[in-house]
């Protein structure tokens, strides 16, 4: 709760834990056991955070965070509660002004965002994707970028891969090796990451990550925006994948603005130990980075999970501000994270911090924040205080009245479709296979006129022989006539009646001549 513009977290008596609005960009960590009460301080802190004008962002990841937007029920155990801190004068039960967000657009408000904007990086990460994957993603995405196509959309990558695994010989040298085996990979990937819901999250409008740094005018609170997560919980590689695209938005959407009075916004990581798991070092050293400087653009961010062993020594040593919950060690494992989440603490002489992490009930916390100096203060122990707001999730009517009557209402609801990557490429694939198929008839019809020639000339030269043929034989058979003729002449020369009658036409000839001659010479003579 808000109390003298510090935000009262947990009392031990009289002795106050209070959080400094001025420090809380300093991060923060809630870790503990399953059930010693980590959500209940989380929301305690987002209440807290409201009342002094800071809209918070968190990750519903059970359902029982919805109830922040309803009034306080009073119930006895609350009252006594209450009254056993000491706070019954100044207790009131509240309301907080709320925006309901879920990327499957079913319980809050839809988040969307391109796939350009989330970049290969944390898309690989969503996909499972291997080091060489992801070179091949990167590459599909700078061709993207150079050619201009738009990657809105899943369908707008997958028609991206496809184009350039079927051109990849034209983009080697200047992009890199292209493996037809890495994009079969990344599309089915691409198609489990489908299934599970992801394709809601790509598109547009595109969320305006401004839109949840806003502020109740009416109340003077700062908005609480609560990511419905439960399905999306069933996936915990887009949930951290999720998560680290919006950390990375964040830092390089807000300008630099120094140390303020107090966060422009603040950030619970629920289940924070997802976003660190397997993350390659090179990876976890961007992340580190992005964490130490975010502060500086005024915002805060708090991680929860079951122990600081979580999460990793490079963010560890970026938060601040410290609850601890009671932790169970019953294996040696065990122990040994509750020693090393008593040594990340400030000692305090009054108590062993190991035996005391063991010894916490629910609700009972170690709490260290930072004093005015920037230092971590020495732990105490404390007991959280209640909820301000109501416990638990709310049904669904009370929901949709909430998310209908916010001024967010139909700017997300409705899904655009811009020309994009899959409209380009589809195009130019239109008209390929078109000047393909044009291409394709045109060689066809020169097939088929090679093809009729080429019968014509067959026939021409099938006619020719056979015109040869017939010459041929009209020549042999007239050869043979000839022949016959001749054979036939022969033999009628060498019959006896030829000869015989040969030889009495010679005898006459001669007689004829003779006496012609004879008469010729009479005549000269006389």
């Amino acid at each position: 709760m808000l109390k003298e513009n510090k935000l009262l977290i947990g009392k031990n008596g009289d002795k106050e834990l209070n959080l400094l609005l001025d420090k809380a960009n300093r991060h923060g960590l809630i870790t503990g056991a399953s059930g010693s009460g980590k959500t209940i301080t989380l929301k305690v802190m987002a209440e807290s955070f409201s009342s002094a004008g800071v809209p918070v962002f968190l990750a519903d990841v059970k359902g029982d965070l919805a109830g922040t937007a309803c009034m306080g029920e009073d119930s006895e155990s609350l009252a006594k509660r209450v009254e056993k801190l000491g706070l019954t004068e100044e207790w009131s039960y509240e309301q907080f002004p709320v925006h309901f967000w879920d990327l499957y657009g079913m319980n809050g408000h839809p988040i969307r965002t391109t796939v350009e904007s989330v970049g290969p990086e944390i898309l690989s990460m969503m996909l499972g994707l291997s080091e060489a994957q992801e070179g091949n993603l990167a590459i599909a995405f700078k061709i993207a970028e150079d050619e201009g196509l738009k990657l809105i959309d899943l369908k707008d990558l997958r028609s991206v891969l496809q184009y350039v695994a079927e051109n990849k010989n034209n983009y080697t040298l200047k992009y890199g090796n292209i493996t037809s085996q890495s994009v079969g990979v990344i599309q089915r990937s691409l198609l489990t990451l489908e299934n599970q819901g992801a394709d809601n999250f790509f598109g547009e409008p595109a969320l305006d990550i401004k839109d949840f740094i806003m502020m109740d005018n009416a109340s003077g609170k700062g908005f609480i925006n609560i990511l419905h997560a439960v399905e999306l919980f069933q996936s915990p590689d887009l949930y951290a994948s999720f998560l680290l695209w919006l950390l990375t938005s964040l830092y390089s959407t807000l300008p630099e603005v120094g140390d303020l009075d107090k966060p422009k916004i603040v950030f619970f990581f629920d289940e924070a130990h997802l976003l660190f798991n397997a993350l390659p070092a090179y990876r976890l050293k961007q992340i580190t980075q992005v964490v130490k400087l975010i502060r500086s653009r005024g915002i805060g961010l708090y991680f929860i999970s079951q122990g600081p062993t979580d999460i990793p020594d490079e963010i560890l040593a970026q938060l601040g501000n410290r609850v601890q919950h009671t932790l169970r060690a019953y294996t040696p494992t065990e122990q040994k994270n509750v020693k090393a989440a008593a040594n990340a603490f400030r000692t305090n002489p009054e108590f062993n911090t190991e035996e005391a992490i063991l010894a916490l009930g629910t609700g009972e916390a170690l709490i260290s924040f930072q004093n005015e100096k920037g230092e971590p203060e020495v732990v105490e122990k404390a007991t959280i205080l209640p909820p301000q707001s109501k416990m638990g999730t709310i049904d669904d009517m009370t929901r949709n009245k909430i998310i209908n009557n916010s001024i967010l209402c139909g700017k997300y609801d409705e899904r655009v479709e811009n020309d994009s990557a899959f409209e380009v490429v589809s195009k130019a694939q239109e008209e390929k296979a078109a000047k393909e198929e044009e291409e394709r008839l045109a060689k066809e019809a020169e097939k088929q006129a090679a093809l009729e020639e080429k019968q014509r000339l067959a026939e021409e030269k099938a006619a020719e022989k056979l015109r040869k043929e017939e010459e041929k034989k009209e020549k042999e058979e007239q050869k043979a006539a000839e022949k016959a003729a001749k054979e036939a002449e022969k033999a009628r020369k060498n019959s006896v009646g030829y000869k015989l009658g040969k030889k009495v036409a010679d005898k006459a000839t001669n007689k004829i001549i003779n006496k012609g001659l004879n008469s010729l010479f009479k005549n000269l003579f006389k």
